[in-house]
């Protein structure tokens, strides 16, 4: 990736794209008085040089896949080889070696399980050649982060934002239950509910839709023409089409870009056990902590996982002293730092796989 240095343009500019991906231009610019041409210019440079991506992502939840904070533990020589062969999946995410060259981190999203004929994933991975551990916690339900980083989200005012916020309902489990419904709101095929969730009803996904969806993982700006291409549809089915599954909550946007250009180069994953009387109290301080960029309730030896941007070492160990030592229900903190990203939320760029396909040779995970 080129040097980047971004300025308070760029920052509202990727301000305006983490509250929606696909506003246009022309809409971004009014709010923040420039010229059309001028925000795209920042958006295609910040974009070639492989800074800053927008990605359309599935809610896995509410498709019935699951998703799972994956520990591996493996030989030193092994850790490159691994990182790059899991980025290559179209199930994997925010992919990280960490500091010390024995362990990795990544996300990866699943069936439920069941006796499907094949042999499961982390079986597969446990197998690699070099892989000496293998973790796995489920994502219960996250509690932080799921809207963007808020460190990323300070350059725009209130009185922009309200000129480029959408007029789109929130997601079902996002309402106040208390609220009444709207029957002329637009019903969404679905599946039956899971009985042991029936708050959460799983959308019958067609071809179309999940070819349209992977176009949008690729690329969440791509234009209609192209979406309607890859789907098999017309510009106007595709335009209703990404209405209705962002209103259902099946798709969001999210904006990829280094913290460390806002300032943050140090990124820690924490894991935090927490009895379940005090699990709601830790959820919601951790949703307005400025410093958390993801953070969920897990299954595991630990409850919680968090995914904090640290300015430094020292503003690490503030926040882990002050912030969190101020939080009631937290009898035990394990912490890590990152060494790099391998892969963040979305696919990697064709730009970036040919670059890594030349990395060193090895026995494929999970094939």
């Amino acid at each position: 990736m080129e040097s980047v240095t971004l300025d308070a343009l760029d920052r509202r500019l990727i301000h305006a794209l983490q509250l929606d991906g696909r506003l246009p231009f022309s809409r971004i610019a009014a709010a923040v008085g420039v010229p059309e041409r001028t925000v795209a210019r920042r958006y295609h440079r910040l974009r070639s040089r492989l800074a800053l991506r927008v990605v359309g992502l599935v809610d896995g939840r509410r498709t019935g896949m699951l998703d799972w904070i994956v520990r591996v533990r493996c030989a030193p020589e092994a850790v490159e080889t691994l990182a790059v062969l899991l980025a290559r999946r179209d199930d994997t995410s925010w992919i990280a070696p960490l500091v010390g060259g024995t362990e990795l981190t990544c996300m990866i999203r699943t069936p439920p399980p069941g006796d499907d004929g094949r042999r499961p994933f982390f079986e597969q991975l446990a197998r690699t050649a070099g892989v000496r551990e293998v973790g796995a916690a489920c994502v219960l339900r996250p509690v932080a982060g799921v809207g963007g980083w808020a460190g990323r989200m300070g350059a725009l005012g209130e009185a922009e934002q309200r000129l480029l916020l959408p007029d789109r309902p929130a997601p079902a489990d996002q309402t106040d239950p208390s609220a009444p419904t709207d029957p002329t709101a637009p019903a969404h095929p679905t599946a039956p509910a899971d009985p042991a969730d029936p708050t959460e009803a799983v959308p019958v996904l067609s071809p179309a839709d999940s070819a349209l969806l992977r176009a949008l993982s690729q690329d969440g700006r791509a234009d209609l023409g192209r979406l309607a291409s890859a789907s098999g549809c017309s510009e106007s089915t595709v335009r209703r089409r990404i209405g209705q599954l962002r209103d259902s909550g099946v798709l969001a946007f999210e904006v990829e870009i280094d913290p460390a250009l806002f300032g943050y180069p140090i990124e820690a994953l924490l894991w935090l056990d927490v009895p379940p009387a005090g699990l709601r109290a830790v959820a919601e301080a951790l949703a307005g902590h400025q410093q958390v960029a993801f953070a969920a309730l897990t299954t595991g030896p630990s409850s919680v996982f968090v995914m904090v941007e640290c300015r430094s070492v020292s503003g690490l160990h503030a926040y882990v002293t002050d912030e969190l030592a101020a939080l009631r229900g937290i009898t035990r903190i394990e912490s890590a730092v990152t060494q790099r990203r391998t892969k963040r939320a979305g696919p990697l760029p064709a730009t970036l796989a040919e670059k890594r396909a030349g990395a060193p040779s090895g026995r494929a995970a999970a094939q």
